[in-house]
């Protein structure tokens, strides 16, 4: 068995080291003790050499946007900066037009769901100095037209432009209607698995306007109870879509601003339309729709004033096709796409009538990320697997697919973050042993220009904890060699017997073993570990980042596969004369607290604990987009929800299981675990359980994380 061990800290093994070091507690954890720092989110500007951030001043209710030079890293203007002088707003957030011309302004922003908020919006134009408040009402997804004279937005569910120039406000369309007709924006459940938000777009000279129009009538409602502080709860209700229920009827429309003409677009077939995106020619507009199987994905050309449509690309697959944005024209209009067509996602060079012209990566390793195309230097940048499926490196090579070059050198995790003219980029690495590292990189070779932040003061505090390695290996189990961490106790001896924790999400193409920095919850393992427990995970069959076979094996058959792994991992691992093999648990937070309830059912002769937060417990009861792209429909494969669901198997229950759950999740219904609970009571089992009211699918806000944190680990202290 292949392993690879990567130290975090290199700990002194002495009794005596180990008095002198602290614990970790939960109260730190969740206090913020161990916070990485960060860059600010930047904005690369056009010229390539200079970025902006938000510089924001809390005691002086001032925030400026600050122009910074990315050789020096020093600020060299300041773009505007907020004050009651000059009627600019305290503001959250920033978004420049094309031309830099003018700065979106973002105010008084209120979440919505997973992405979308609602705000009031300003727009400063720098050459003139003046502001410009859009509504007086709270709109959504406003966007400034390519040369800033425009900026179209959605209220109450339509769509509408302002004229800057005017100061004219123009109503597109006139029919929407809470719960029933959206304009312009998404529904629930397109936000959630599809990723986005505005579902509008300017074309490249910003005459045109392309929309997607939602009709959710007979989509049906979901209500939940908001309890609150008054005397009566209220209710919330929302359209969403249950697996083999009805989704919303979704339409293509092209609106032209001189004369007002709106021309509803007729796209055959398209019963999911998941991204829309204009090409460099202002006259053709790309669109992509599937299937309601989501097998068989088609991108069109939309062209010319008689919005003729022509089919641009088409690809299947047996299983279902993963929607990105790995998209980008050239200037002739010739794209470059990926696709996992040849077992491995790459990426392709397409001619402009959709022909392809050549693969540019390949190899049984993945593209994880496209970070785009340089003109000038006909390069094209991109993360991937290459050197290993738990490791990300940034990678360049030509529009030939020759002269790939390596552009990072340390192993872990790289992310890149490119300037506008991919002179630069700032790399953020880190590793299982190595908290974030921010450096500036050329693009061209890779080579380091300067350092720009570290954290290595919280490297050097973490010396102060008991703390363990975190173990990279692989185990072969039903067939596969899969990936696997573990974090034994710091005083770790052999000789003597520890209970096992299995930690693991499992969801198709998630991947947990990853050698990256530390989130809350390997802190949280840190200390389990510290107090004599062996904490482990393990990405099984269904995971990503391995191909596309590995990846889709799962299909119509959720919880299966992915059972049988960790049943095995746990069974394997107590084979170890260290682990005691009657004190075993597993934990998971949504698929994985789907997972860790199959598995302290199915596999109650191999787990002794389970705990699971926010889970689904039966297919049924999920979106239909997530949920039918990888199990078809209820009425398609009935056995596939249902052999798979923690629901059949109640009477099953020998262990100890916590169930926990928000009863504000608009995600993962409270319905799902209610319904587990009372399929367990009629089968008489004992068990725990906790709701926190109003709490989303995160269950966060003051002390909830805290309180949550401690519960699970009193129930692991107490049962395992």
């Amino acid at each position: 068995m292949k392993k690879y061990l990567l130290l975090f800290l290199i700990l002194a093994a002495t009794p005596q080291a180990f008095t002198q070091q602290k614990d970790l507690t939960l109260e730190e954890i969740w206090g913020g003790a161990f916070t990485t720092r960060g860059l600010e989110s930047l904005r690369s500007m056009n010229d390539g050499l200079h970025y902006t951030l938000l510089n924001a001043d809390p005691e002086s209710r001032t925030v400026s946007i600050g122009k910074y030079a990315y050789e020096t890293l020093e600020l060299t203007d300041t773009v505007l900066i907020s004050s009651p002088d000059n009627d600019i707003p305290y503001f959250s957030s920033y978004a420049f037009s094309k031309d830099e011309g003018k700065v979106l302004l973002a105010t008084d922003i209120e979440r919505i769901y997973r992405y979308s908020r609602r705000g009031i919006y300003y727009v400063y134009d720098i050459e003139d100095k003046t502001t410009t408040k859009i509504s007086d009402r709270k709109i959504m997804s406003p966007q400034l037209s390519p040369d800033g004279s425009k900026v179209a937005y959605v209220l109450d569910n339509d769509l509408y432009f302002l004229d800057l120039r005017s100061g004219t406000t123009t109503r597109i369309t006139n029919d929407g209607e809470p719960n029933a007709i959206i304009n312009g924006i998404t529904d629930w459940v397109y936000e959630e698995e599809f990723g986005f938000v505005r579902a509008f777009d300017w074309n490249s000279d910003g005459t045109r306007l392309a929309f997607l129009r939602f009709d959710e009538s007979a989509v049906p409602e979901f209500s939940m109870d908001v309890y609150g502080e008054e005397l009566y709860p209220s209710q919330y209700r929302f359209k969403y879509p249950k697996a083999g229920e009805d989704n919303s009827i979704v339409s293509l429309h092209l609106y032209t601003i001189s004369d007002g003409t709106l021309r509803d677009i007729e796209l055959k077939d398209a019963y999911y339309i998941p991204r829309i995106l204009w090409k460099n020619n202002p006259d053709e507009l790309s669109v992509r729709t599937l299937n309601r199987a989501q097998n068989h994905l088609k991108m069109y050309t939309v062209k010319g004033v008689d919005a003729s449509v022509s089919l641009l690309l088409e690809e299947k697959d047996e299983a279902y096709v993963d929607i990105t944005d790995d998209l980008t024209f050239l200037e002739d209009d010739s794209f470059i796409w990926t696709s996992e067509k040849d077992g491995f996602n790459h990426m392709y060079l397409y001619n402009r009538d959709g022909s392809l012209k050549r693969q540019l990566t390949s190899g049984p390793w993945e593209v994880t990320s496209y970070y785009g195309y340089d003109p000038g230097k006909k390069a094209i940048f991109y993360q991937s697997t290459e050197n290993g499926s738990i490791n990300r490196d940034v990678y360049r090579v030509g529009i030939n697919g020759k002269n790939k070059k390596r552009l990072t050198n340390q192993t872990g995790t790289n992310n890149a973050d490119f300037s506008t003219n991919f002179t630069y980029f700032i790399n953020t690495y880190s590793s299982a042993e190595t908290p974030y590292v921010y450096t500036l990189n050329r693009a061209s070779d890779g080579e380091k220009v300067r350092d720009i932040l570290d954290n290595s003061a919280l490297a050097e505090k973490l010396k102060g904890y008991k703390t363990s390695p975190k173990e990279f290996s692989t185990i072969q189990i039903n067939g596969y060699d899969l990936n696997m961490w573990m974090i034994k106790p710091a005083d770790f001896d052999p000789t003597k017997s520890y209970p096992l924790f299995l930690f693991q999400y499992s969801g198709p193409g998630s991947q947990q073993v990853a050698n990256r920095w530390w989130a809350s919850n390997d802190y949280w393992h840190q200390m389990l570990a510290q107090q004599g427990i062996v904490v482990a995970c393990v990405d099984g069959r269904g995971t990503g980042y391995k191909g596309r076979d590995f990846k889709k094996m799962t299909y119509r058959e959720l919880g299966k596969y992915e059972v049988e792994d960790q049943v095995a991992v746990a069974e394997k691992l107590s084979e170890y004369p260290w682990i005691d093999a009657d004190r075993t648990g597993i934990w998971g937070w949504s698929y994985g607290g789907f997972m860790s309830s199959n598995c302290i059912l199915q596999g109650n002769e191999t787990f002794e604990l389970a705990i699971a937060v926010a889970p689904v417990t039966s297919w049924r009861f999920y979106d239909t987009i997530y949920t039918e792209r990888y199990m078809s429909t209820p009425q398609d494969n009935p056995n596939g929800y249902d052999d798979n669901s923690p629901l059949t198997y109640p009477a099953m229950l020998k262990g100890d299981y916590l169930l926990i759950h928000g009863s504000g999740d608009d995600n993962v219904h409270v319905q799902n675990t209610m319904r587990m609970i009372e399929e367990l009571v009629q089968a008489n089992k004992q068990f725990d359980w906790a709701i926190y009211p109003d709490k989303n699918h995160g269950i966060y806000g003051g002390n909830t994380r805290l309180q949550l944190y401690t519960k699970m680990t009193n129930f692991i202290k107490d049962n395992l």
